[in-house]
């Protein structure tokens, strides 16, 4: 297995961490459990922004610059809502 393939999970796997800590401290009852899931959040977001940037780096993670002009209409179309 590639060393872009491994990064690859390991960013799927930590969104998947992401998204469960966040349930958590969504759902959480009380102030402990809620500040517990909240750290294990932010860890997680910090491990991901990592992998992201390394990612990124090395080219394996590529975005899209979105158009201008796509960006006007959508602001325009919910602002008027």
């Amino acid at each position: 297995m590639e060393d872009k393939d491994i990064m690859e999970k390991e960013l799927l796997i930590i969104k998947g961490v992401c998204d469960l800590y966040l349930h958590g401290t969504i759902e959480s009852t009380t102030a402990e459990v809620h500040s517990a899931f909240k750290d294990a959040l932010n860890e997680s977001l910090n491990i991901q922004n990592k992998i992201y940037n390394l990612m990124s780096e090395k080219g394996w993670y590529k975005t899209e610059t979105a158009e201008q002009a796509k960006i006007d209409a959508l602001k325009q179309k919910f602002s008027a809502n």
